[in-house]
């Protein structure tokens, strides 16, 4: 009986398929090891972050608090609340806008008086060509009394972003239109926000939004349970100071 034939060549193309799998699959786990160590990286270039892959500190890694003043930035909540969050952030950042609308309400909502929530500006103007002007514009609001309002109208985005866009949101906020508008002419807040962006960058800020949980560091638009467990733990007294 006569022996059965291979097709020609099937072994070898089968074991350079194996092979090409094995390095594809290394090649992979690399790129995927890189992406998560660029998140988390403080030296990496500024950009938008999303979720980062492992947020905050695991038993055995030391609590680290960075010194990060509130400065005279616009606040949410009493200065004396046992939790103090500033945040550096965009208004052109999609993942500090997402942020904005998913998380932030409802950590006001449920700790009320227990946190203050500080806003500071950290235009990524390399990407976001409209994010400083929208800072600006926001402190001009806040000139009026008016900041969160506007803040949550940016964010929005009901007119997008754009010097138009600035004088619409202040005309549906009621703001007196000729205050705001020579208040953007004469950028008067823009050593303001310059000086926060330049103090986040000292401090090691590479992307938005970029938190600060009573001096603890968050990265990326994290979801409400990391906040909410971090705060649970520092009310409770269960992290080191």
């Amino acid at each position: 009986m006569a022996n059965k034939k291979t097709l020609p060549d099937q072994q070898p193309f089968t074991e350079k398929l194996f092979y090409l799998l094995i390095v594809v699959a290394f090649a992979a786990g690399l790129l995927t090891g890189f992406l998560i160590w660029g998140q988390q990286n403080a030296a990496s270039a500024p950009e938008s972050a999303a979720p980062a892959a492992d947020v905050g500190p695991t038993p055995t890694q030391q609590i680290v608090r960075y010194d990060v003043s509130p400065d005279d930035d616009p606040s949410i909540g009493p200065e004396d609340a046992p939790i103090t969050i500033i945040e550096f952030s965009d208004y052109q950042c999609p993942y500090c806008r997402r942020w904005a609308e998913q998380v932030e309400k409802q950590l006001l909502d449920t700790y009320g008086d227990k946190i203050r929530l500080v806003y500071r500006d950290f235009p990524l103007t390399s990407i976001h060509d409209q994010a400083f002007a929208a800072a600006e514009a926001a402190n001009c609001a806040g000139e009026q009394g008016k900041y969160w309002e506007y803040h949550d109208a940016l964010f929005a985005q009901k007119y997008g972003l754009g010097q138009e866009a600035y004088l619409k949101y202040a005309e549906d906020l009621g703001l007196d239109l000729d205050q705001f508008a020579q208040c953007l002419k004469e950028h008067r807040y823009k050593d303001e926000v310059q000086a926060d962006l330049d103090e986040a960058m000292q401090i090691g800020v590479r992307s938005t939004p970029t938190f600060f949980v009573n001096g603890i560091a968050v990265v990326g638009a994290q979801p409400f349970e990391v906040f909410q467990s971090l705060i649970d733990k520092e009310l409770a007294g269960e992290l080191p100071k």
